[in-house]
């Protein structure tokens, strides 16, 4: 594992004795305390053609060549976003069989983006960059923040919700925590790359004003206020280029008017061609052969766009080699803030710090969503506590795409109530249902056996039976990782859960039991019974400790503060994508892409359903505590070049917990068509019981604003605005009216 220092300092001592070109003082780009861009230049005007070229494309699965001759060390890439994948072989996707690489899984991030906790995505960031770091990876693969145009999307668990400022605001401390052990996370996929259906051929074809306002404001806050080191460019087209060398995307936007001066790494198989790949903004290629996803054991590395095309490109002129300095420094930046950075980190992996970590925001962004007292759960002595569902028992690191992980331990749902109500109650489990009853995926084996012969009618019946004497009915079903659920590479086809779990819930309400539901998922899902049932939590993929976090939410020993991250609509045929050429796409003749028209403009989420007063299950921002808080004396005054709101929010109930307030602002005189309105800041409090404080958020123009395409800047129009503080965007509990 710790072969770099021996490399890198033998690699010094022969350029200090042999180099034909070593100053009196030695290689600059050897000296860690030299400025940053004193080292690159010094190394860059070292290196031959050949070796430019060399480190701007892959040499194995998931890494990129170095500079052997002069001490310079590869690039080790990691698929986050949560936890270090296990070892790959150097050509294949299956594991390498190490049986040190068991990892942290820590939740998804939408779980992470539930917590609406700005510092516990700085602690995750600094947990999961520590163990990236003692695996000796360079470039962590993540996080995700696209946004969540459609609830089908496979992917929507591994980013950060539906609205651009709350995920902008989360992802900033992620990446500076992950950036801190020196290691680079590369922020995914860009850009509008919202759907899994068809997703290397499927052309975006958005407007300006709906990039600016919806897909591009958390890119923008990760490279311009989280410092982000890496983008990763996605697999589709937007406006009839492919992302991962599209000009608009990378040149103008990301490195011009951004002033992004890290490494741009294409997405597994995402370079599609030799020329834009040399133009257009790329500056490290991975995976190309055949598609990325497949091939044969041994490719040949040397194909790939970047690669002799390249070289061939530069050598007959077609290519500038400014270019190609331009992408060898941004490579060589990215090397010495990581492996060759001035102050060396070594990490650290699977302590205790990090499950506790991992159990803490997997507990904190847990959504109670519905509760007419049954939570926390009061078994009495020696009552029965029946559990229902397959997300009970079924383990959910395993599987999902690039975020599969080989982790240390997954404490499962039912084993954590048996700690919990072992010798207090009597625990039974009743599996409900089958679903997914895959163990294994790339070679990754979580030892379970998921196997039932029974039919739906006999798993139904027997729940049933087994509800009649029991003293509450805990149901824990969902999605899991499979395809056509929560996955890479599938949407889903629904938001009504699989597997006929909304009859069997309605069968188990109908005993007339106290029942509570958890809902494990992803992405929203319809639930025609909440009205049926005695409380609804909201769970995610919640990592190693998800079994432990759930239960301390159910029990109490964690008062619930979790917030959606996105709306939860009533069902599918209610959300803002109502044609096939807005989702999944159409073909049109003359065109070899699929034509994705994002024709909704900015209404996606609850943009779309507050503005167009379209009832949903439970909207963006929703999230009940076992206690209570009251909103007051809400005030807005002009500060400086903008404004203050403030108000008291008080603990009214008799437990410790936390909430979070949240600021949207509505342009009522707009000259164009707005969203009733957007959020534009939040905060989290914890309080004890009677405890109160007064809270101020402030905010300029830019919230006001929304994006001129044909001026292409942002505009604050004079008139009325309002600012709406609540608990949720449909639980107003102030308007506050201020004109410019």
């Amino acid at each position: 594992m710790r072969h770099r220092f021996f490399v890198a300092a033998a690699a010094l001592l022969l350029v200090l004795s042999c180099s034909p070109k070593k100053r009196a003082d030695g290689p600059v780009y050897l000296n860690p305390e030299a400025p940053l861009e004193e080292r690159v230049q010094d190394a860059l005007q070292r290196m031959t053609l050949e070796e430019k070229v060399a480190i701007t494309h892959a040499q194995s699965k998931f890494s990129s060549a170095g500079v052997p001759r002069l001490g310079i060390p590869e690039l080790w890439h990691t698929d986050g976003p949560h936890g270090i994948r296990p070892e790959v072989l150097w050509d294949e996707w299956d594991q390498a069989g190490w049986t040190n690489d068991s990892c942290t899984a820590f939740p998804a991030l939408v779980n992470l983006a539930a917590t609406w906790d700005r510092e516990l995505s700085r602690l995750y960031g600094d947990c999961i960059g520590q163990e990236a770091k003692y695996r000796e990876k360079d470039i962590l693969l993540g996080p995700g923040i696209n946004m969540g145009r459609t609830p089908l999307n496979g992917r929507t668990f591994e980013y950060m919700g539906e609205d651009p400022y709350l995920a902008g605001q989360l992802v900033v401390p992620y990446i500076q925590g992950v950036q801190a052990n020196g290691v680079a996370a590369c922020v995914k996929h860009f850009a509008v790359n919202n759907q899994e259906t068809k997703r290397t051929s499927t052309n975006s074809i958005v407007d300006d004003r709906t990039l600016y306002e919806i897909y591009l404001p958390a890119f923008k806050a990760a490279v311009k206020e989280g410092g982000a080191w890496a983008i990763m460019g996605s697999y589709n087209l937007y406006n009839g280029q492919f992302n991962c060398h599209n000009k608009k995307l990378l040149c103008d936007i990301l490195k011009d008017e951004w002033g992004f001066d890290g490494v741009v790494v294409s997405d597994w198989g995402g370079c599609r061609d030799d020329d834009e790949a040399a133009a257009n903004g790329l500056d490290i290629e991975m995976g190309t052969w055949t598609n990325g996803l497949s091939g044969n054991a041994s490719d040949s590395y040397s194909n790939y766009h970047l690669a002799k095309p390249y070289l061939e490109r530069l050598r007959d002129g077609r290519a500038s080699e400014e270019g190609l300095n331009d992408k060898a420094s941004r490579v060589l930046r990215t090397i010495f803030r990581t492996s060759m950075a001035p102050e060396q980190h070594f990490g650290s992996f699977t302590s205790p710090e990090h499950f506790a970590a991992a159990r803490k925001i997997a507990a904190d962004g847990l959504v109670l969503l519905k509760n007419d007292g049954t939570l926390p759960l009061q078994v009495p002595q020696g009552g029965k506590l029946l559990i229902v569902g397959e997300n009970a028992y079924k383990m959910m690191v395993v599987g999902g795409g690039s975020s599969n992980l080989k982790t240390k331990y997954e404490v499962i749902p039912l084993d954590a109530l048996h700690e919990a109500f072992d010798g207090k109650a009597d625990v039974v489990w009743e599996r409900g249902y089958v679903g997914d009853t895959t163990t294994v995926y790339n070679k990754v084996v979580t030892g379970q056996n998921l196997a039932d012969s029974r039919s739906a009618e006999q798993l139904t019946a027997a729940a049933v039976a087994s509800a009649q004497d029991a003293s509450c009915i805990l149901f824990i079903g969902g999605l899991n990782k499979s395809k056509y659920q929560d996955n890479e590479g599938t949407d889903r086809e629904d938001i009504v859960l699989p597997y006929g779990q909304d009859a069997l819930i309605e069968a188990l309400a109908a005993t007339g039991k106290p029942m509570v539901v958890v809902n494990i998922s992803g992405s929203p899902c319809a639930m025609p019974w909440a009205d049926k049932v005695n409380a609804i939590v909201q769970g995610w993929y919640g990592g190693s400790e998800s079994g432990h976090a759930l239960v301390d939410v159910l029990t109490g020993a964690v008062n619930p503060s979790g917030k959606l991250p996105f709306t939860m609509p009533l069902a599918l045929a209610d959300g803002p994508l109502k044609t096939p050429r807005q989702y999944p796409g159409i073909k049109e003749e003359g065109n070899k892409w699929w034509q994705e028209y994002y024709d909704e403009g900015v209404f996606i989420g609850y943009r779309w359903y507050d503005t167009k007063n379209i009832p949903v299950q439970y909207a963006f921002g929703h999230g009940l505590s076992y206690t209570s808080f009251e909103l007051a004396d809400a005030s807005i005054k002009r500060s400086g070049s903008g404004w203050t709101v403030s108000a008291t929010l008080r603990n009214t109930g008799e437990v410790a917990g936390a909430e979070v307030v949240q600021l949207y602002i509505s342009d009522t005189e707009a000259s164009v068509e707005r969203p009733s309105k957007e959020l534009k800041g939040f905060e989290k409090v914890y309080l004890g019981p009677g405890e109160s404080r007064r809270i101020e958020m402030s905010f300029g123009k830019d919230a006001l604003s929304f994006f001129d395409a044909d001026k292409h800047e942002w505009v604050a129009e004079p008139g009325e605005f309002h600012a709406l503080i609540g608990f949720s965007s449909a639980d107003i509990k102030a308007d506050l009216e201020f004109s410019i």
